[in-house]
């Protein structure tokens, strides 16, 4: 009964060992004031790597800021960080304003962002973390709110129920 009770603790503890905590990457807001992974933790957070040129990025972003709207007062954290090139900042903030965002917006990230997040190397690109600051699922291009929801859910409702499926890939449409 006892090696039987050990066994079963193992097998729970397994997947646990397995997880991973995201990076502690440095990026910054568009005040310019240093901001980190680690302060997303205690909290549920959806990452969303984009940039102004991307197509299917500005196709994303109203989707996630609608989504933010009915999530952000069940404690989940919505954020959007510009993979854009010193050349193109100046066309964040307009662009922000244009499509009324409701998102909180970094700066910096980069092909080398996505790649140390095992997210592939192209745009749009999006990671789910739970409150522990682990990435519970990656989105390889354009993110659809099922995509979003069933995980966000499934995570609010305390993990009941099957787990989402760890990577959702979309091909990329005009990028």
């Amino acid at each position: 009964m006892l090696r039987t009770l050990a066994l079963f603790a193992l097998t729970l503890t397994a997947p646990l060992a397995q997880a991973k905590r995201i990076p502690d990457l440095e990026f910054k807001d568009l005040a310019g004031h240093t901001e980190k992974l680690s302060s997303l933790q205690g909290s549920i957070a959806v990452i969303s790597f984009w940039a102004t040129w991307c197509a299917p990025c500005r196709e994303e972003l109203p989707r996630l800021s609608h989504l933010s709207r009915d999530y952000t007062p069940k404690g989940v954290h919505f954020l959007a960080i510009s993979a854009d090139s010193s050349k193109d900042k100046p066309k964040i903030e307009p662009f922000l304003h244009q499509q009324n965002l409701a998102l909180e917006v970094w700066l910096g990230a980069s092909i080398d962002t996505l790649d140390r997040l095992n997210l592939g190397n192209a745009l749009p690109a999006t990671i789910i973390l739970d409150e522990n600051g682990e990435i519970i699922g990656r989105i390889e291009g354009e993110a659809q709110p099922a995509d979003i929801t069933s995980r966000l859910d499934w995570l609010l409702n305390h993990r009941q129920g099957a787990s989402p499926e760890p990577l959702t890939k979309h091909l990329q449409k005009g990028m």
